[in-house]
């Protein structure tokens, strides 16, 4: 990944309607997005050029703001058009695709119902790490301090960028200790997700992943539960409990930056990436690059 300060890059993202050349998308330091996080956005991939469920992270792009109590200002098929163009415009074909959307600065309070609304799309290189034997080593994961909030606190059902305060600090902590990520868990001590990705484990060729209500039910995850299908593995959504991934015996993560990651080991409690992560690190990669190309 290059290291590059992301103010700094070449290129063009879409704002407001708009193909602005990178340097020049910017938004004022009184925004309100940026005081009080009234701010949603989308974590998406192009591969072979094309956005892997382009529509799917639009609609639930638009979903997220009126969690929010506000309306992006573009349909679902202008935002998918939108990031195409900027797909292409920018010569991109393996990317990572970053629609934004936040309240303006027309009113600093708690209280914002007359900002305006802005939109922007930015894309970035970021290959897929396909090499399969590198992936089944397996990543560490630490266990988290901060937990998912119960969502009658929090909007938990949007992807908003208030809700990733607490993943930044876990990540933080966890890469300081030598970890790849955290595991969350809820606000009732259940195993929840990652930092920034869902999480699944199997035993005796069943998979196991955490209910999600208090967290995102990733677009990523829901793909693995339907490769899962074709496949014929079972897939049970329940409530787990830290004590129970003793029994485990493979564990790995899914999210559109993760993709199908095995995982080696969560804190004291160690897994085997075998014959399961192997199948959904291969079907899964398979499913997102374009046909003409996979075939």
């Amino acid at each position: 990944m290059s290291v590059l300060p992301f103010d700094q890059r070449e290129g063009f993202i879409w704002m407001n309607g708009n193909l602005v050349p990178w340097r020049d998308a910017k938004l004022h330091v009184l925004s309100h997005g940026l005081h009080y996080a009234s701010c949603v956005f989308e974590g998406e991939r192009a591969y072979g050029g094309q956005i892997f469920k382009s529509a799917e992270h639009s609609e639930r792009f638009r979903r997220s703001a009126n969690v929010l109590d506000f309306e992006i200002p573009y349909s679902v098929a202008e935002l998918n058009a939108a990031k195409q163009l900027v797909v292409d415009k920018n010569n991109l074909t393996d990317c990572y695709v970053r629609p934004v959307a936040w309240r303006g600065s027309e009113m600093m309070a708690v209280a914002a119902q007359n900002s305006t609304i802005n939109t922007a799309i930015a894309v970035w290189p970021w290959p897929s790490m396909f090499n399969v034997a590198e992936k089944m080593k397996g990543i560490r994961l630490d266990i988290a301090d901060y937990r998912r909030p119960d969502p009658q606190t929090a909007p938990t059902a949007a992807k908003a960028a208030g809700l990733y305060m607490i993943c930044t600090i876990s990540k933080h902590r966890a890469e300081r200790r030598g970890y790849a990520d955290a595991m969350m868990l809820d606000w009732q001590g259940r195993v929840a997700e990652c930092t920034g990705a869902n999480i699944f484990f199997a035993v005796d060729g069943v998979l196991h992943t955490p209910i999600a209500d208090c967290f995102l039910d990733g677009i990523t995850r829901r793909t693995v539960i339907d490769l899962a299908k074709r496949r014929g593995v079972e897939v049970i959504e329940r409530r787990i409990m830290p004590e129970e991934l003793t029994q485990f015996d493979e564990c790995f993560l899914t999210g559109t930056g993760a993709e199908v990651t095995p995982v080696s080991e969560i804190g004291p409690y160690k897994f085997t990436p075998g014959a399961l992560s192997r199948a959904f690190v291969e079907d899964y990669s398979a499913e997102v690059r374009p046909k003409q190309q996979a075939a």
